[in-house]
């Protein structure tokens, strides 16, 4: 967490959460941190001095890297998030492709369920069960 935080407020200073979901995007959706164990490294970072924590609207921190802070993220090589794209492109061809387009259909089913009308609703259903079925059909052919 610590090198991902470094690293990451080296383009420019973030909130909290904006890391997070920086985090995520950044290693396509393969890391999402939790507020648990990112709210801590920050205070972490703050006592060592390699970040400086700013009050911005109402109690929400903006944290900037300190000169300290700049010469620790320099060090950092590869990015985490880059390592963790990488690694799992390496484990599972395809597989963050494959995430994605999952990531778009729920997008998508998920705004069906607010803007479709109910025989649009009904005719989503019956693509996505039909989409079902034909992954078990492709998982069950011989290679």
């Amino acid at each position: 967490m610590r090198a991902a935080i470094l690293k990451l407020l080296t383009d420019r200073p973030m909130h909290g959460y904006e890391m997070i979901q920086e985090i995520n995007e950044r290693s396509q959706q393969l890391w999402k941190p939790s507020p648990g164990s990112v709210y801590p490294t920050l205070q972490l970072l703050v006592d060592e001095g390699l970040l400086v924590a700013t009050e911005t609207e109402g109690s929400k921190k903006l944290f900037e890297l300190t000169d300290q802070g700049r010469a620790a993220a320099a060090k950092i090589e590869t990015a985490p998030w880059d390592a963790i794209a990488e690694g799992w492109k390496e484990e599972a061809p395809g597989a963050v492709s494959l995430r994605a387009a999952v990531g778009q259909l729920m997008g998508a089913v998920a705004q069906s369920a607010h803007a479709a009308s109910a025989e649009q609703q009904q005719r989503i259903v019956d693509i996505v069960n039909n989409a079902r079925r034909e992954i078990y059909g492709v998982l069950g052919e011989a290679d």
